[in-house]
């Protein structure tokens, strides 16, 4: 069994079409008819996210800590309680391509780091945008982590004990983990998902403050900005 595991806080509004289009990956012919779960895990939700969720088909999981890694955790270990072999991460605010799982699977590796793209940069500036598109490296080997889009096996994920409790960078701690443990980490442009540049990020230190600190630093008046922005975006161990 596959498992995709999404942590969500009042995420009604982005949800639906998240969970949608992971139910269409799950149905790749690839996958020669594996069975994938979808688990959201509700933190600190007084929406009807869960409601959604569960109408289509999602098991539903609650905790209440405001904390990503608390949130991923728990949906992983569930997960693994039921049989998964894989666990795959996004995120409520994302929609996951028709092959995403397919590709996760096809690297071979303990642990899959994917690329994002965004398609609605309401909020931003121009300069912002054509930061992102200038810096963010969307190739083989980029050294990008995202919640949005991270694969690991369920054996890796357990060696390394998982997700920390963490607020944000849980992503990076666990991949920097699965380095140190020798695990293989397949750095994957063929991995996308699409994802939300909005203002009203969750997690604190994630990749929508990364945005709203470029925007900060494009609009520096001492011209240092540029020196730092690919960083930004360079989320993973080994960054320049």
């Amino acid at each position: 069994m596959l498992a995709v595991v999404i942590p969500a806080h009042n995420e009604a509004h982005f949800i639906g079409p998240c969970i949608r289009s992971v139910i269409l990956a799950s149905r790749h012919p690839e996958l020669d008819g594996e069975e994938v779960r979808i688990f959201v895990v509700m933190d600190s939700c007084t929406d009807e996210t869960g409601l959604i969720a569960a109408a289509l088909g999602a098991q539903v999981l609650s905790v209440e800590m405001r904390n990503v890694g608390v949130a991923r955790a728990t949906g992983a270990q569930t997960a693994l309680a039921q049989g998964a072999r894989w666990l795959a991460f996004s995120d409520a605010d994302t929609t996951v391509a028709a092959d995403w799982l397919v590709q996760q699977l096809q690297c071979g590796a303990d642990a899959v780091c994917g690329v994002i793209s965004i398609e609605n940069w309401t909020g931003h500036g121009a300069a912002v945008r054509q930061d992102f598109i200038s810096t963010y490296r969307d190739r083989e080997g980029h050294r990008h982590v995202h919640g949005a889009n991270l694969g690991v096996s369920a054996e890796a994920y357990q060696a390394v004990g998982g997700f920390r409790p963490l607020p944000s960078n849980e992503d990076v701690a666990l991949v920097e983990a699965l380095i140190a443990a020798n695990a293989s980490v397949a750095w994957s442009a063929a991995a996308r998902v699409v994802t939300s540049a909005r203002l009203d990020s969750r997690a604190p230190q994630g990749f929508g403050a990364a945005l709203r600190a470029v925007s900060l630093r494009l609009a520096a008046p001492d011209g240092t900005a540029n020196a730092a922005l690919s960083q930004s975006y360079e989320m993973g161990p080994g960054s320049p």
